[in-house]
């Protein structure tokens, strides 16, 4: 990294982020109550609370949202006639999912192999050190050149929308000439890069009842409409022979024209087993960013232990929908219900309930905000160009900021590159890459400041 005031700053500064990251991992904060008390979750946003006031910001708020979550807010004025930035993260995390398979406690940050190891470190409590450490080195070093809003969102991982709906009902809170959300990623560890796209997504979830009640299977089975056999048939539906989902009426094949990923890197970053073939047609960009994907997220049926001989007499699916830039959520929810409605067999009575939504989201890569970011990233990774890349997964509240503020400059920039394994057992982080992008964040916002100016 280029030897520079600010960049000296932040890495002086580190040790103290770490403590911090620590204590923010240490809170299992998932915004669902039948995972974790909604005690860790207050006491993440008290502590991000805590933190926006020891540096100055004014008007800090628990913002109690439609979902039942809490929002914190706050607000850093700047020089006079100065542009306003808003800074994104948020403190909710995903659940541990198999504690067996971690190498270190879930909620206990551990270093290991130069990386640090915890839920949270990567999505995306280190997005809120992230913007911590980019204010302080801006502040030791002639001070924070615009006027900054942060909001640190308290249940982005459930997709409830609850800050989406409280910026619907207050949108002179978030106004803001240039927005960062710190939540995606690098393309690669040490590869600078923007997200230019997210893809929207749907959650729903589907009930198959067929019998009054479980019945013997040798007795019974082979007439009886068996509830897990019909829902089987209705999630094959869901994909073509080659793996590609395939939803009636709901476009699959459109074409990424931008920054592509290897599909030698892929295996290796989504850790595929040896000889396991990638489902889907096309790029794997185009797989990921282009098109749409259907994920069979979770099943409630008879468990295997303690399994006895009987035919299930009702089965349950959560089935999440990825929709990509162009295609409309609600729309693609619309198909998801008619094809499931028409690919259930035996005239099983089959239910089904929206339980999330986002829309996709496509930023400008033309505007300005894109250029100061292009030379702080310059700056903080020298000899190394930036990137636009796509993101395959969903962040809802940037097509509601998109829409509440259309003038608005988007960008997305984060910790969450591919070693970072989020939502996975044993996500980490780079302190490498949070030290390099809080460089670049705090460039980013004196260029930007410069160029309103201009």
């Amino acid at each position: 990294m280029t030897a520079n005031p600010i960049a000296e700053t932040v890495r002086s500064l580190m040790p103290r982020a770490r403590t911090e990251l620590t204590e923010l991992v240490a809170f299992e904060s998932v915004a669902d109550e039948n995972v974790a008390p909604r005690s860790e979750c207050e006491a993440a946003a008290n502590w991000v609370a805590d933190a926006l006031r020891a540096e100055d910001f004014q008007d800090v708020a628990l913002l109690d949202t439609p979902d039942g979550s809490q929002a914190v807010y706050g607000i850093l004025p700047g020089p006079a006639g100065a542009p306003t930035v808003l800074l994104y993260a948020h403190y909710d995390v995903q659940p541990k999912l198999d504690e067996s398979a971690w190498l270190s406690p879930p909620f206990e940050l551990t270093e290991r192999d130069g990386r640090w190891y915890g839920r949270g470190t990567a999505d995306c409590k280190g997005g809120v050190i992230l913007h911590l450490l980019a204010l302080r080195a801006l502040k030791a070093n002639g001070g924070v050149p615009v006027t900054v809003k942060v909001i640190v969102e308290g249940s982005e991982e459930q997709g409830t929308g609850g800050l989406e709906r409280y910026a619907e009902e207050h949108p002179e809170l978030l106004t803001a000439d240039a927005i960062v959300i710190g939540d995606a990623g690098n393309f690669r560890v040490g590869l600078p890069t923007v997200t230019a796209t997210l893809r929207g997504m749907t959650m729903i979830r589907v009930q198959i009842d067929t019998l009054e009640g479980n019945l013997h299977s040798g007795q019974f089975g082979g007439a009886a409409p068996d509830a897990l056999a019909a829902l089987i048939r209705v999630l094959d539906s869901l994909r073509g022979p080659d793996g590609s989902t395939v939803i009636d009426g709901l476009p699959g094949d459109r074409v990424w024209e931008g920054l592509q990923y290897p599909e030698e890197n892929f295996r290796q970053d989504a850790k595929v087993l040896p000889g396991v073939d990638l489902p889907g047609g096309g790029t794997v960009a185009d797989r990921i960013w282009a098109r749409p994907a259907v994920t069979v997220v979770g099943i409630d049926c008879h468990p295997v232990a303690g399994a006895t001989p009987s035919i299930p007499k009702t089965a349950r699916a959560q089935i999440s929908l990825r929709v990509p830039p162009g295609q409309d959520a609600a729309e693609a929810t619309k198909l998801l219900f008619a094809h499931i409605e028409n690919h259930t067999p035996w005239n099983a009575r089959v239910t089904m309930e929206q339980v999330g939504q986002g829309q996709a989201f496509q930023a400008d890569t033309s505007s300005p905000a894109y250029a100061s970011m292009a030379e702080a990233m310059e700056v903080a990774y020298p000899g190394q160009e930036m990137q636009t890349a796509g993101l395959g997964g969903s962040i809802p509240l940037c097509s509601t900021l998109a829409s509440l503020y259309p003038e608005a400059e988007i960008l997305l920039i984060g910790l969450s590159e591919p070693e970072a394994q989020i939502h996975a057992p044993n996500e980490s982080v780079s302190p490498e890459e949070l030290e390099r992008l809080s460089v670049a964040e705090a460039h980013f916002l004196l260029n930007y400041a410069r160029s309103k100016q201009a």
